[in-house]
């Protein structure tokens, strides 16, 4: 109940944000590719950040501290970036994991996605954490004591590890090459682990569009500008520290420590952790039928190779040993069960004459050829003088609510299983107009079906919409649950259009075909 609360907020969030700027420009929709665009602004701040720092105990905090009140316009600034670049990271993965959670993105075929990317929660504030030990201000002092009054509780040390922090004359520059490699050590495990993460992912969104992708940078920088990020007093382990200004996003686990103990944070963190990865077991789901390669059909075109997303689709030599053939292969453990592949074999066309349409890759639970039957059989039943067709998908608006004695509903896995040809043939079979819709923009389930589809619809991409259709007889919106209004104004639209308007086009060509 408090998971259906918390996601039925999130929906509303992230409307209203599609409301201000679209679906493109919408941060809730590219969490993943705004955590890539401040790691990559972390590396490149961090490298000149690096090279300046003198890495001893008596001259980092020198160092830092320079750049901020000597080199401000260049240094400084970077050294800002670094530190707000940190926070956006943490806060921009914490609510992609948080949403994905929502979502229930956790199970069947994302548990690989799942399972990889939560380490990297660690890793980040590991990199965080290390990262403020390196300026050695009070702020440094206090993490770094901390830190190592935690990991005394582990019975792994043969010494207290807090010993090197009893005095000025413990804290050595061998110390301080080690606070060095833990901080550069787990960004480049960070980095290789987020690799990881993306594996199975194709067409994975690394970077957000160039308009977002300037517009989160440009507040960073305007961040930096107008609110530098200062040192505070250089550390000296012979005073008591006073209170200190802290990370709050970056440096929780510090208080939590103190206003628990070792044990409990030990214990509430890596009780947090062991749940996240729990989670995918706890919910056991009927797995879907997966997509079916027929052998006779498939002509290894790659298309459904290319634009499977999730990457459970190969290439292999075509068992009737024909040089150069190849056949798609579905591994069922990768496949959502999305049905875009059928969407993308040139098979798929309903224009074919066999009786019983048998495509190269199908879905066995809602085959093309059934799709082309039910089509037929509804414009021979629909009335009146406009026909409209409704193509859509599970996951988006309910397309059903829109049938009437002139309109026709078809509720597919996702709107990517769409082939553009059935629009075709539902303007030639009889149908005035056809709607086209799916989930939002930016926000199809399955990553890429509604891309896909807009990119087929618009001759981009393969099987694409033919020119001869015409396209003032289809209306294309994208809707998630909740926005069934906007497809009955884009029916408005159709149902306003005269009935000759482009009709002659696909007669006259049919005839001359």
């Amino acid at each position: 109940m408090m998971r259906e609360s918390v996601l039925a907020v999130w929906n509303h969030c992230e409307r209203v944000l599609d409301t201000l700027f679209g679906g493109t420009l919408n941060p809730l929709r590219h969490l993943g590719a705004l955590a890539f665009l401040f790691f990559w602004l972390l590396a490149l701040s961090g490298i000149y950040l690096y090279a300046v720092l003198d890495t001893s105990v008596a001259g980092a905090y020198r160092s830092i501290d320079d750049l901020s009140r000597n080199q401000w316009w260049l240094g400084g600034l970077l050294r800002s970036l670094h530190r707000y670049a940190a926070d956006a990271f943490v806060t921009v993965t914490v609510l992609h994991l948080v949403r994905e959670w929502l979502l229930g993105h956790f199970r069947g075929f994302r548990r690989y996605s799942w399972f990889t990317g939560v380490p990297l929660l660690l890793f980040a504030y590991i990199c965080g954490i290390g990262g403020f030990w390196l300026k050695w201000d009070q702020i440094g002092q206090f993490s770094a004591t901390a830190t190592a009054e935690l990991l005394d509780w582990l019975p792994i040390f043969n010494s207290p590890f807090t010993r090197n922090f009893l005095s000025n004359e413990a804290v050595t520059d061998r110390l301080f090459s080690l606070f060095v490699f833990v901080h550069i050590g787990a960004s480049l495990l960070l980095l290789f682990l987020a690799w990881f993460h993306v594996q199975r992912i194709s067409h994975a969104e690394m970077l957000p569009s160039k308009p977002l992708a300037i517009g989160a940078a440009v507040t960073l920088l305007l961040l930096a500008l107008f609110a530098p990020v200062l040192s505070q007093a250089p550390a000296d382990l012979s005073v008591a520290q006073g209170a200190l200004t802290i990370d709050w996003l970056l440096l929780f686990i510090h208080p939590l420590m103190y206003a628990t103990s070792a044990g409990w944070t030990w214990a509430l963190s890596m009780g947090a952790l062991l749940l996240l990865f729990l989670l995918p077991f706890t919910v056991r789901a009927a797995r879907p039928p997966v997509a079916q390669v027929d052998p006779d059909n498939c002509s290894g075109c790659r298309h459904c190779f290319d634009d499977c997303p999730y990457a459970a689709i190969t290439m292999l030599p075509h068992p009737d040993g024909t040089p150069g053939k190849e056949l798609a292969l579905v591994h069922e453990e990768l496949c959502a069960s999305c049905g875009i592949c059928a969407g993308a074999c040139p098979s798929s066309t309903p224009f074919r004459s066999t009786e019983r349409l048998t495509t190269g890759i199908d879905m066995p639970q809602a085959p093309i050829d059934a799709l082309r039957r039910q089509l037929q059989a509804c414009l021979a039943t629909l009335q009146g003088e406009r026909k409209i067709i409704v193509f859509g998908c599970d996951c988006g608006a309910r397309v059903k609510a829109m049938e009437a004695a002139d309109v026709a509903a078809f509720s597919l896995l996702c709107t990517g299983m769409l082939p553009p040809s059935f629009i075709e043939y539902a303007l030639r079979s009889g149908a005035t107009g056809v709607v086209v819709t799916g989930c939002r923009e930016s926000g199809c389930e399955f990553r890429l079906g509604n891309r896909w589809t807009a990119e087929r619809l618009q001759g981009k991409r393969k099987p694409w919409l033919r020119a001869r259709v015409p396209r003032e007889r289809l209306q294309v919106v994208w809707a998630d649950r909740g926005d069934e209004k906007s497809l009955q104004t884009a029916l408005g639209v159709l149902r306003e259009l005269p009935l000759s308007l482009g009709t002659g086009v696909i007669r006259r060509r049919r005839r001359g075909a």
